[in-house]
């Protein structure tokens, strides 16, 4: 029987950013088990769409979440990110960019 699941790649890297907002995409790729190449294209797809920030701290990056945008499938235009990361897990604040806290 061939494996499937309800949530895709990109949901699953975004919702991993957005509790471990400081995770390198070597540790993302072992943790979700696909490629690193592939968490790269996916992180890069999400930052060039504004749902995800980077910024620099000493070698590392840390990434934030715009969860103000729209959900991206026609049918679900009236959700925002933010709703579909709360129901997977995410601690944060739905209709709005969530900054990641400083420890």
């Amino acid at each position: 029987m061939r494996k499937w699941t309800f949530v895709t790649n990109h949901a699953v890297v975004l919702t991993h950013l957005a509790k471990h907002p400081s995770i390198t995409a070597r540790k993302l790729a072992l943790e979700i088990g696909i490629t690193e190449r592939a968490v790269r294209t996916i992180i890069a797809d999400l930052e060039s769409e504004r749902y995800i920030g980077k910024a620099k701290e000493g070698r590392r990056v840390r990434y934030s979440v715009n969860a103000a945008l729209p959900l991206r499938h026609s049918t679900q235009l009236d959700k925002q990110v933010g709703q579909l990361l709360m129901l997977l897990g995410w601690a944060g604040k739905p209709g709005r960019k969530q900054s990641p806290k400083k420890p």
